[in-house]
């Protein structure tokens, strides 16, 4: 019986790692260098990366940067493109959806607590969620399954009755992991990364509400299967 759903929050209720690659690409090209999204990849949903894009934008220019410079403007950019994003689709009949059936809701992310409660404050869903579990909550960010355990304990949830919606491949690891049942949404960034670990993959929770969603998930066997 499923009793708890666990959102990601970046890329899953607001899509935000799409402006932050956007900002770091505009600004290499700036510099007239370039940064692929395999190169960029790694990062998303993680904070245990080993990719520093300060140092490798220094590499291909040859030389160093005044950082809080870059930093300052990277940032200003970031903030300006993700202002212009709403809550993804289908994120609020969930929501409301979940409430009425009386199920526990979870955030899990690698993100601060900061950035996190900030943005749902702004979004007024703060008090729609029981429970938070963000970096340093855990001695380890995703796809290690820590904040997963967290965010389950503080809601009394054993893995077996929660749902995880995830959108990255590091976000999907660490919901296995954690043993709890992952249902990918990908997003334009995400889309072509690799999400077969999860067990359902969805082109948006709009496309199967919730109560089909527990259906499903009722009869579904946890191997992996998209749909």
């Amino acid at each position: 019986m499923i009793r708890g759903i666990v959102f990601d929050f970046d890329g899953l209720i607001l899509e935000t790692e799409g402006p932050d690659y956007r900002s770091w690409r505009e600004l290499y090209e700036g510099y007239g260098c370039a940064l692929p999204l395999e190169r960029w990849a790694g990062l998303i949903g993680t904070a245990e990366h080993g990719f520093d894009p300060y140092a490798e934008l220094e590499a291909q220019l040859g030389r160093p940067l005044d950082r809080a410079e870059v930093r300052s403007r990277r940032r200003a950019r970031y903030a300006e493109l993700v202002a212009e994003e709403q809550v993804l689709p289908g994120v609020l009949d969930y929501i409301s959806d979940a409430r009425r059936l009386g199920l526990r809701l979870g955030v899990a992310s690698s993100s601060s607590r900061e950035w996190v409660v900030g943005h749902l404050e702004s979004l007024g869903l703060l008090a729609c969620f029981d429970a938070l579990a963000c970096r340093g909550d855990a001695p380890r960010t995703k796809p290690d399954p820590g904040l997963y355990l967290r965010v389950l304990e503080v809601l009394d949830v054993r893995p077996e009755e929660a749902i995880a919606l995830e959108d990255s491949p590091n976000g999907v690891a660490a919901a296995k992991a954690a043993g709890l049942f992952c249902v990918a949404v990908p997003n334009d960034l995400t889309r072509d990364l690799p999400l077969s670990g999860a067990d359902i993959c969805l082109g948006s929770l709009a496309t199967l509400p919730l109560p089909q969603l527990l259906e499903r998930v009722r009869w579904a066997p946890t191997t992996g299967a998209n749909g």
